[in-house]
């Protein structure tokens, strides 16, 4: 099972979390903490495994951002870095060429994907093109509900002329 999933800047920003076991607030940012220091100081020829607190990290640099997932011990890590590498295709495919820019303004995109992916820590969707088109069917009702919104405030706004 994975317990969370963290995006960390090289700079030690966090720019997307997801929790899938409790950690309160306080343990979070702790967690957080100890996760970015250990990983941000490793050389880059060094595994992408670390065992952390009776669990094993997972984790993979592309460009700018370190992609980290904390599983269990008897977990695969090659399945998770296989998770790890889906995520990023997908985010790519969606922003084309994704960058730590899109996942900052665009953040509750990234959360959407990560959400068709996994389901309460374990893996949901495999296919790229149902993740896709699950995202153009959001994308598509977002895009009917800011119509509708924007209608609606234009007869408002003619009724009270």
């Amino acid at each position: 099972m994975i317990h969370f999933v963290v995006l960390i800047s090289r700079q030690g920003k966090v720019r997307l979390t997801k929790w899938y076991s409790p950690y309160s607030q306080k343990e979070r940012a702790k967690v957080i903490r100890e996760l970015s220091g250990m990983i941000l100081t490793r050389g880059p020829k060094l595994c992408n495994f670390v065992e952390w607190r009776g669990y094993k990290v997972v984790y993979k640099r592309y460009a700018s951002l370190y992609f980290c997932m904390c599983i269990d011990q008897d977990d695969n890590e090659l399945e998770i870095l296989e998770i790890i590498h889906h995520y990023v295709e997908i985010l790519d495919r969606y922003f084309g060429s994704v960058c730590e820019l899109d996942l900052i303004f665009n953040f509750h995109k990234a959360y959407y994907i990560l959400d068709e992916i996994l389901i309460a820590g374990e893996l949901q969707e495999s296919s790229k093109k149902t993740v896709a088109r699950l995202v153009a069917a959001q994308d598509s009702l977002v895009e009917a509900a800011k119509e509708q919104a924007s209608s609606i405030s234009n007869m408002i706004a003619q009724a009270t002329k």
